[in-house]
C-alpha cells in the first residue's frame, strides 16, 4: 500500500510523530487507538465545545479539558472495540489489512485489556459530571456497541455514526443547563447530517474495496451522486444548525456566526474530487477546521450579551 496516497496516520502531526518513536507494542497500542490520526478526537470534542459554549456559561475551559480527555480516551476505546469486532473485514481491504488487530501484532485478548484501560480513563472523566450530564452519557454506550455491526446491515452506517460522534452535545449541555432542548434538539440533528456528509467523503477511499468485501457505505449507495449527496447533507447541516440558533436567540444576527462554517462546508464540496484518491482524505480532515467555526459560532450565539 501507498501511505502517500492513503496514509494510516497523520505522520507530519505531533501525535503522529511520537508514536512512530515508540517500541513496538506501545505503537502498535497506541495506532489500535488510533492516537497517531488526530481527526477523529478532534470531530468527538467538537460537539462537546457546541454543547459547552451555546449553554451561555463563558468558556468553562476546566469542563473543556476534562471533556478532551474523555474525547481522546472513549474515540480510542472505540477504535480499539470497532478494531476487534471487524478483524476479519479488515484483514481483506488494503487501507485496514495492517492494522494491529487484523494483522496479528495485537491479540484480540490484549486489546481487550487496552480497551478496558481507556474505558477506566473515561469513568475518571465522567466521575467529574454532575448527574444528569453522567446519565446521558452512559446512554450513549447502547449506540456505541452497535455501530460496528451498522456497515453489514444498512447503506447508512454513517447516520447511525452521527448519532454517536455528537453525543458529547448533549452531554456539555446537560452539565450546565436542563432546557431549550428544541434548540438542542436541531443543533443536534445538524451534527449528524454534518457527519452523514464528512464520513461520506472518508467512505470514498474505500469504495473499491467495500463493495468486494461486502461493507455498505453512504459513498456506495450515492455512487456517482457523491457531489450532490454531500452537498445535500451540508446543506441540512447548516439549516438545522440555523433554525437551532433561531429557537434559541431569534436574532437575524446570530445567524450570521454561521457564515463561516458554511463558506468552509461549501468549499469542501467544490473542491471534493473523488478520482483524486488523496483528495477525499484531505477534505475529510479539513473537519476539525470546521469544528472550530462552528464552535466559535456557538460560543458568539451562547455568549452574546451576557
Amino acid at each position: 500500500m501507498n501511505e502517500q496516497i492513503v496514509p494510516d496516520s497523520e505522520r507530519k502531526s505531533i501525535s503522529g510523530g511520537l508514536v512512530a518513536r515508540l517500541p513496538q507494542l506501545p505503537r502498535d497500542l497506541a495506532q489500535l487507538a488510533r492516537f497517531d490520526r488526530p481527526i477523529g478526537w478532534w470531530l468527538l470534542f467538537w460537539p462537546c465545545v457546541f454543547g459547552v459554549w451555546l449553554a451561555g456559561a463563558g468558556a468553562q475551559f476546566a469542563l473543556l479539558g476534562w471533556l478532551l480527555l474523555g474525547a481522546i480516551a472513549m474515540r480510542g476505546a472505540g477504535c480499539v472495540y470497532n478494531d476487534i469486532v471487524d478483524a476479519d473485514l479488515d484483514r481483506k481491504v488494503a487501507r485496514t489489512a495492517a492494522r494491529p488487530v487484523a494483522s496479528g501484532r495485537v491479540s484480540k485478548r490484549t486489546a481487550w485489556i487496552w480497551l478496558l484501560t481507556l474505558c477506566l480513563v473515561g469513568l475518571v472523566v465522567l466521575l467529574q459530571l454532575r448527574i444528569e450530564a453522567q446519565i446521558v452519557a452512559l446512554a450513549s454506550l447502547a449506540l456505541v456497541a452497535a455501530y460496528p455491526f451498522m456497515k453489514r446491515i444498512t447503506w447508512w452506517p454513517q447516520a447511525w455514526l452521527g448519532m454517536v460522534f455528537n453525543w458529547g452535545l448533549l452531554v456539555g449541555w446537560t452539565q450546565l443547563r436542563l432546557d431549550n432542548w428544541a434548540a438542542l434538539a436541531c443543533i443536534y440533528a445538524g451534527c449528524v447530517a454534518w457527519v452523514i456528509g464528512y464520513d461520506t467523503i472518508y467512505a470514498l477511499q474505500d469504495r473499491e474495496d467495500d463493495a468486494l468485501v461486502g461493507i455498505r457505505s453512504s459513498a456506495l449507495r450515492m455512487g456517482s451522486r457523491v457531489h450532490a449527496g454531500v452537498a445535500g447533507f451540508y446543506a441540512a447541516t447548516i439549516a438545522l444548525w440555523a433554525l437551532g440558533v433561531w429557537l434559541y436567540r431569534p436574532d437575524a444576527l446570530a445567524l450570521l456566526a454561521l457564515l463561516p462554517v458554511a463558506l468552509h462546508l461549501a468549499w469542501q464540496v467544490a473542491t471534493l474530487d473523488p478520482d483524486d484518491p488523496a483528495n477525499p482524505l484531505a477534505r475529510f480532515r479539513s473537519n476539525r477546521w470546521a469544528g472550530a467555526l462552528m464552535a466559535a459560532a456557538c460560543f458568539v450565539v451562547g455568549n452574546a450579551g451576557a
